[in-house]
């Protein structure tokens, strides 16, 4: 039975059950059962893996190097859902240690499956939304990376602190507005769209674009903001309207493009 067939009580038992199992593995020295979850087909009994290591970690200092070792080992699985649920357990204790998991997402990046590559997107997210300054440091190393992939993700990947505080992010994002690769200007766009309306995050947004040497890129960066605007209406501080009037009176080199 899947996991979201269970009732809720049966769902808090079993996921209190996994923890328990895991605990007892890493206490025993005995991965069997961490592999096993770890693969199952059901997304979230793999979800329940990575939440619960996470918490393990925190609490049981005594055995952080045994947790620490089993995701590299892991790491190394031949099955791709192994390998993505370690990525996003390391993901979860980035959230506060990032030093301790940095050389998972520098394996992860190379994955040869997509599916773990992505944990490593969802992974930058969440770790760079509440653990920022290492994560940034980190991403920043890969923004110019030979492959085009590995440039989109992690362009990709920082997006989620941008949400709040497009500040941090758009440094690293200007550092892309040359980027020939369709693949990575796309999802620059998108991500500059992605930041820009939220309270606050406009003002920010616009002021640095007008830094930014690539008009055309602004350009397209612009229509993406004022589209956004409509697209996330009912979650947007300002309504479509008000952000175009923002940029014309803000930024009027680019009225044209709202």
């Amino acid at each position: 039975m899947a996991f979201y067939d269970l009732p809720k009580t049966d769902r808090a038992q079993l996921v209190a059950d996994i923890s328990n199992i895991l605990l007892q593995g890493f206490i025993d020295d005995n991965l069997a059962q961490m592999v096993q979850f770890s693969a199952d087909g059901d997304t979230y009994i793999r979800k329940s893996v990575y939440i619960c290591v996470g918490r393990i970690y925190f609490a049981h200092h005594e055995i952080r190097q045994a947790i620490l070792n089993a995701i590299n080992l892991l790491l190394q699985s031949e099955d791709f859902k192994v390998r993505q649920t370690m990525i996003n357990t390391a993901g979860e204790i980035g959230k506060v240690d990032f030093g301790v998991v940095e050389s998972v997402f520098d394996k992860g990046l190379f994955d040869r499956h997509h599916s773990p590559r992505n944990a490593v997107i969802g992974s930058i997210k969440k770790m760079g939304e509440v653990n920022p300054v290492p994560v940034l440091v980190w991403s920043r190393k890969y923004l110019h990376h030979p492959d085009k992939e590995i440039r989109r993700e992690i362009c990709h990947g920082i997006e989620l602190r941008g949400r709040k505080h497009p500040e941090d992010i758009l440094p690293l994002l200007q550092e892309l507005q040359h980027d020939k690769t369709k693949r990575v200007r796309w999802t620059l766009v998108h991500v500059i769209g992605q930041i820009a309306y939220k309270k606050g995050c406009l003002e920010k947004v616009i002021a640095h674009l007008k830094q930014w040497e690539n008009q055309a890129l602004v350009a397209d960066a612009i229509a993406e903001i004022i589209d956004v605007h409509h697209r996330y209406r009912n979650f947007s501080w300002y309504t479509q309207d008000e952000a175009r009037e923002y940029i014309r009176v803000n930024y009027p080199e680019m009225a044209g493009y709202c």
